[in-house]
């Protein structure tokens, strides 16, 4: 397990440091938890501002997107996809990779913020399974003062082992650092997200280990000069429509595979389509509008088991 010593706030440093792709950059499974009783949660609206609580939802088309979410991972990432059932008093849960993260042979808990999602993280069958399955398990909540929604503010480049922790209400210090260690990373920068930024994830993404897509006003100039750094010709900035539409908030989940709602792919400009194309990207995508309206899109709603 890496050391404190690893995590860094010097951009430039961690860019000088870090490792060259050496691992798996993709998944070998996907956990994906049901919109069950689908509604929008008025305690997380509070500090998430893709959240819009005036807007009605339909509950059974939130679940019946999803469905076809998990089909089409299936179908066509080839990914086996390990779907449990969601619970109306955790709205939010359907964004299971805030909760629920994974590294070689270890299951990994966040530390969550809001009630609503503390309760999600004490839920037993997800962490059942895995343990069954010879995982151990490691609960960021049990570190005291800690707050870190795993994958939500922490954007890994798992072919590096690196990590990119933007600071929030949903990410402190201690959490980074936390998660840092709980996922085994080699080298992890942290920054301050810009303000009205909730998760990294919706400002950034790494892509098997090649690519980034990143809006640099989200993360600052001195982060985009370090990603520039690790993935040169294939960093694509993203606008700030494209931000809007959830474009960051895209996954590879195969090598030539971007994986983006498909609000997004209807936002993606001409420049950052061709962007992709270039990377070895090809644009998979999946109505989830409904599900949408909570404030995450596709990649929040997937967690990867590695």
């Amino acid at each position: 397990m890496s050391g404190e010593t690893d995590l860094t706030f010097d951009p430039r440093a961690f860019a000088a440091a870090a490792p060259s792709p050496r691992a798996a950059a993709t998944a070998t499974a996907a956990l994906l938890v049901e919109p069950t009783g689908f509604r929008l949660s008025g305690e997380t609206a509070g500090d998430n501002a893709y959240m819009d609580l005036a807007r009605a939802v339909d509950p059974e088309r939130a679940l019946a997107q999803h469905r076809a979410l998990a089909a089409a991972i299936a179908a066509h990432a080839r990914l086996p996809v390990r779907l449990f059932e969601g619970n109306s008093d955790s709205p939010d849960a359907v964004f299971c990779n805030n909760v629920f993260g994974t590294a070689p042979g270890r299951l990994i808990v966040g530390a969550m913020r809001h009630p609503e999602r503390i309760r999600e993280s004490h839920r037993a069958d997800i962490v059942e399974s895995f343990r069954a399955a010879g995982r151990e398990l490691l609960r960021i909540d049990a570190v005291p003062g800690a707050v870190a929604e795993l994958t939500g503010p922490l954007v890994i480049d798992r072919a590096r082992g690196i990590g990119f922790h933007g600071l929030t209400e949903r990410c402190n210090e201690s959490g980074a650092r936390a998660m840092h260690a709980a996922f085994g990373l080699a080298r992890s920068l942290a920054f301050p997200l810009a303000a009205g930024e909730y998760h990294t994830n919706v400002v950034l993404a790494v892509l098997a280990g090649r690519a980034a897509v990143v809006h640099e006003a989200s993360v600052g100039a001195p982060v985009c000069a370090a990603l520039n750094s690790l993935y040169g010709p294939h960093l694509i900035r993203i606008d700030d429509e494209e931000k809007s539409a959830f474009v960051a908030n895209c996954i590879a989940l195969a090598a030539d595979q971007c994986w983006m709602s498909a609000t997004a792919e209807r936002a993606l400009s001409p420049r950052s389509r061709a962007a992709l194309r270039r990377a070895g990207f090809v644009p998979y995508t999946v109505e989830i509008d409904e599900l949408e309206k909570a404030g995450g899109s596709l990649r929040c709603c997937i967690a990867e088991v590695f």
